[in-house]
C-alpha cells in the first residue's frame, strides 16, 4: 500500500511574490503540509497495527486523528495548484457562467467567500465547492480541516486560513492575505477541478 506523498510545489518558492512571500510559502509547504503528509500515513500504520492485532479501543481517535490530517494533505495540495504567478483576475467560459447563476456576479463571489474566509473562528478555510446533489456552486467555510463541510462537496478553489499560512507576512491581518489571494488565483485550475467535478452524481 502506497503512501501519501508530498507533492513538489508547480512554481519556485517566490515566484509568489510579492502578494505571497516566498518564505512563508516554504515553510508553508515544507514543514506544515510535509507534517499533515507524515501524521496521515502514521495514522493509516497504526490503524493497520490495531487491526492486525485485533485490538480497536483506540479506534476512534485514530479515525479522527487520519481525517485531520489527510484532509490538511488533500485541502494544501488543491491550494498550491489553486495558485499561479500568473493567476488573477476572473474565471471564463463556463465556470463563469455557474459563477454568475449560483451567486448573481464574480463580485458577489469574491465578497462572499472573502468574507467567510476572514471569519472563519480559530483556524480554517474558505472554500469554494461543488456541489453534486444540487448540481451547484457553494461556499463552505471549513473549521479545521473537516469540519463544517458538506457530505459529498468537492472543492474547486480553497484560500487557507490558518496562522501559519499568513502570519509572518500580514501578521494578525488576515483580510490583507485573503485580498492578495485573488491576485494568485490559477482560474484555469479551478475550471479543470469544475469539470472533472461535474461528472458526479450523488442523485438516487
Amino acid at each position: 500500500m502506497a503512501d501519501y506523498v508530498l507533492p513538489d510545489l508547480p512554481y519556485d518558492y517566490s515566484a509568489l511574490e510579492p502578494h505571497y512571500s516566498g518564505q512563508v510559502v516554504e515553510l508553508h509547504h515544507d514543514r506544515h503540509h510535509a507534517a499533515y503528509v507524515a501524521g496521515a500515513n502514521a495514522a493509516l500504520g497504526q490503524l493497520a497495527e490495531a487491526r492486525e492485532k485485533g485490538d480497536l479501543a483506540g479506534l476512534v481517535g485514530l479515525e479522527k486523528t487520519l481525517a485531520f490530517n489527510l484532509s490538511g494533505h488533500v485541502l494544501h495540495s488543491i491550494f498550491w495548484t489553486n495558485l499561479s504567478p500568473d493567476g488573477g483576475g476572473h474565471p471564463e467560459g463556463e465556470l463563469a457562467a455557474a459563477v454568475e447563476e449560483h451567486f448573481g456576479s464574480f463580485e458577489a463571489l469574491q465578497a462572499q467567500l472573502g468574507q467567510a474566509t476572514v471569519g472563519v473562528q480559530g483556524s480554517g478555510w474558505g472554500v469554494l465547492a461543488y456541489e453534486p446533489l444540487g448540481r451547484r456552486l457553494i461556499v463552505e467555510q471549513v473549521y479545521d480541516h473537516q469540519g463544517n463541510l458538506g457530505n459529498g462537496s468537492v472543492p474547486l478553489l480553497v484560500f487557507d486560513a490558518w496562522e501559519h499560512a499568513y502570519y509572518l507576512q500580514y501578521k494578525n491581518v488576515r483580510a490583507d492575505f485573503v485580498s492578495a489571494l485573488w491576485h494568485l488565483v490559477n482560474w484555469p485550475d479551478v475550471a479543470r477541478r469544475f469539470e472533472a467535478a461535474r461528472a458526479l452524481t450523488l442523485a438516487p
